[in-house]
């Protein structure tokens, strides 16, 4: 039987915040721009209990919570932060499988310490994790990376949960299906506009009925339903892509301002393209419009794209050929692989507004 931890920091950018400025702590926090087109980046959970979330619009999260403050995002510091965190991990197994800068799983079916307990490694990874950063993490034990995951928010902040076999099918039966890892707000709805609430009730319907209600993603939700994931953990994972986008503090109809814009954008993906040695082969263009209509341009070429002067010229080509008379509100360019695909995708890096998985 495997042993699988999921580690997730409690609040990861405002609790850093908080701990490194006495004045943000026990107060409503929001890591992101406060501007008219500003994105809470992350919350507080002092911040949370007024309903501010992240990827909400700043005027809304002002709403909310109007004694809410507003530190801008520190992005190094989080990934110093983050090593610190990984660190740790490899201290007791080197298959680590990071999602993000705050979480990740790790296989301790055969660990560095001999430690027979999966428990007992998850709290001293809390403890070190804690007296290293002086941040709370939360922890999932169980036997598959899905139960893990779920495990790891059940008692969030800075919570321990264990899901061990013989208790997994009645707990997977009573969770609501928004809390089924990968069902998000809209197949949510078409859950239960199919009656499906719980865990139990999605284990009332066959494979061949979920397949044919969700794709692919049938298969895993069938398995899920009774407590099966066999995805093992991958300690390396495949970068599919590079991205960088800007959101505009106002809406631009004007090629030039955008083509300033794009350069903009395109120098931060670059940069990281070239710091990583990235190789790619499809540039692709994201524009979000300003009714918040996304549409995306690419082209693939032949051999991987290495140099500025052709990424942007190339990008600007794909934006000239898209309408942008409705005025564009956001604007993105990135860098793709051509393997096959993986799992996750790297996360976009942001430069002004800022989106984020809250934790």
């Amino acid at each position: 039987m495997r042993k699988i931890i999921h580690i997730d920091m409690d609040a990861f950018y405002a609790s850093i915040e908080q701990r490194d400025n006495p004045h943000y702590r026990g107060k409503p926090l929001a890591v992101g721009h406060s501007g008219p087109r500003g994105v809470v980046a992350a919350a507080s959970y002092e911040a949370r209990r007024y309903g501010v979330r992240s990827a909400m619009a700043s005027k809304t999260a002002m709403r909310k919570c109007p004694y809410l403050i507003f530190a801008p995002a520190r992005f190094e510091v989080y990934r110093s932060v983050s090593r610190q965190i990984m660190e740790v991990f490899h201290e007791y197994t080197d298959l680590v499988e990071p999602l993000s800068l705050d979480e990740a799983f790790l296989d301790v079916t055969v660990n560095h310490m001999n430690i027979a307990s999966a428990t007992q490694i998850a709290r001293e990874i809390k403890q070190k994790i804690y007296d290293k950063t002086s941040l709370t993490a939360s922890a999932g034990v169980s036997f598959n990376k899905f139960l893990a995951k779920i495990a790891s928010d059940y008692n969030k902040p800075n919570g321990l949960f264990v899901v061990k076999p013989k208790d997994a099918e009645r707990f997977v039966e009573s969770l609501a299906i928004e809390q089924f890892f990968g069902v998000g707000k809209v197949t949510a709805k078409q859950m239960h506009n199919l009656g499906i609430k719980t865990g139990l009730d999605l284990k009332q319907h066959s494979e061949e009925e979920l397949v044919r209600y969700f794709g692919k993603a049938g298969h895993i939700y069938y398995q899920n339903a009774r407590g099966v994931d066999d995805r093992p953990v991958e300690s390396e994972r495949i970068r599919k892509s590079i991205s960088s986008e800007n959101t505009f503090e106002r809406d631009i109809d004007s090629l030039e301002e955008l083509a300033l814009e794009l350069d903009a954008v395109a120098k931060d993906a670059f940069a990281d393209i070239a710091k990583k040695k990235f190789k790619g082969r499809t540039i692709t263009l994201k524009v979000k419009y300003a009714d918040f209509k996304v549409i995306t341009r690419s082209k693939t070429f032949a051999t991987p794209v290495e140099d500025y002067d052709q990424f942007y010229k190339e990008g600007y080509e794909l934006l000239r050929n898209v309408d942008i008379s409705p005025k564009v509100r956001l604007i993105g360019l990135g860098l793709k692989n051509n393997e096959e695909d993986s799992l996750w995708l790297d996360a976009i890096q942001l430069r002004i507004n800022f989106d984020g998985n809250e934790n």
